[in-house]
């Protein structure tokens, strides 16, 4: 008789499965392994990445499926929360500034890089949040890493709320500082850490993005700063998805708490309201003179194309006059929202123009962003690494711009998928 156990079946091949492991394979192992995987087993929610759009990203817009198929989709994806690039003063300062520079600048901003429209558009970013100087970084990502990797270093701590964005990470790894990490917008636990650093570890610096990428909730920016300031240790926010959106009048989480300009590190990026490319930090005029000379990823990288800068000018105008649209896409947010929730959906805790609808199983979530995109409708698509598998989800983006039958068809999309695949009774 035999009585051979079967052998349990392999694990699933997950994301991490294709990283470097122990040293022990030659390094494209992992990538042809990689490869296989995407011919065989590849996950159905990747045929929503990726898509080419066919025109500027407005509330609708065409685009161009894996398979070649073209159609027009409600756009509920996009980070220009306040459609600013395709505002027709942007667009015209960003042409007139192509034909003067040309569409790159073709150096460093410590050498040749630096044209009146930086310093000026540095100037404008300054004024908006208070701060006596700002610098721009190409890179939202990039400028995330430079500036942690410069101010900090082996023997500082940097302690980092449990969401924050990856770039916050990948800056402290490169800092070669201590990194502690509190439970996501637990007061408790970040007192506690701090409370135990030793004394003589002065080098202290506490990050926190103001508003949280995958749920859209917000930071309770005035606890983290009496707790900063108890424990003396530097505050730093990541305004990415906070600028021209959270606040009375778009000047981001800092605004909201009141502490507008007692902010030690203002970060943020220009890719999301803003709808263009680049970072800029605002803070003491010593603290930008630092990291114009120690921050590596402004030191060595070329400066932002002046059309681009240009047309950013025009996006602090709109947004320092509050004329950017920040009313209408708060009205999109509650209409959204407020009926979403009435329908049973799981949208978190968000405060924001980020709507989670958590799905919580893959295979589900691969179905209902394949259908929602059949019916007209685009939407992100996210699961691990940027959050938990259980927590994978859709993140519905909204603009200004969007129109009350646009939301009304996107909620109806919503209401027939969720149902279909159990989101909803």
């Amino acid at each position: 008789m035999n009585t051979a156990v079967p052998l349990p079946p392999p694990p699933p091949r997950r994301f991490e499965t294709f990283l470097s492991q122990d040293g022990t394979h030659e390094l494209f192992d992992k990538v042809a392994a990689l490869d296989l995987f995407m011919h065989e087993e590849r996950p159905g929610y990747l045929s929503g990445l990726g898509l080419e759009m066919l025109g500027a990203v407005r509330n609708q817009v065409e685009l161009r499926e894996k398979d070649g198929t073209e159609h027009e989709v409600v756009m509920m994806g996009s980070n220009s929360y306040l459609s600013l690039n395709t505002h027709p003063r942007v667009v015209a300062a960003s042409q007139a500034a192509c034909e003067q520079y040309g569409y790159g600048m073709g150096s460093v901003p410590l050498f040749a890089g630096t044209s009146h429209l930086h310093r000026e558009l540095e100037k404008r970013i300054a004024a908006f949040y208070g701060t006596e100087e700002a610098i721009l970084f190409p890179c939202g990502y990039s400028g995330n890493v430079g500036l942690i990797a410069s101010l900090c270093g082996p023997g500082d701590v940097v302690i980092n709320d449990a969401a924050n964005h990856a770039s916050i990470f990948d800056g402290c790894k490169l800092s070669g500082a201590d990194v502690k990490v509190y439970i996501h917008n637990n007061m408790r636990h970040l007192e506690k850490i701090l409370r135990g650093l030793p004394e003589t570890q002065k080098g202290r610096l506490v990050v926190t993005d103001g508003v949280f990428s995958m749920d859209g909730d917000v930071a309770p920016l005035d606890e983290i700063a009496v707790l900063a300031k108890r424990y003396g240790a530097r505050l730093m926010i990541d305004e990415a998805h906070a600028l021209g959106v959270i606040g009375p009048t778009g000047r981001g989480t800092a605004e909201q708490f009141g502490l507008q300009g007692k902010i030690d590190v203002t970060y943020g990026t220009l890719s999301k309201a803003p709808a263009a490319v680049g970072g800029y930090c605002a803070g003491s005029a010593t603290l930008i003179q630092y990291l114009r000379y120690y921050a590596r990823s402004y030191v060595f990288s070329s400066s932002l194309p002046a059309p681009v800068v240009a047309g950013l000018i025009e996006v602090f105008d709109l947004m320092a006059k509050d004329e950017a649209g920040r009313e209408a896409l708060w009205k999109n947010v509650h209409y959204l929202v407020s009926r979403l929730k009435a329908l049973g959906f799981d949208t978190g805790a968000t405060h924001s123009a980020i709507v989670p609808v958590i799905v919580g199983d893959e295979d589900k979530l691969s179905g209902i962003h394949r259908d929602l995109r059949a019916e007209g409708i685009f939407t992100s698509v996210v699961t691990y690494p940027a959050v938990r598998r259980k927590e994978c989800r859709l993140r519905v983006s909204l603009m200004s711009t969007h129109t009350r039958d646009q939301l009304d068809r996107t909620l109806q999309a919503l209401e027939t998928l969720g149902r279909k695949y159990g989101l909803i009774a």
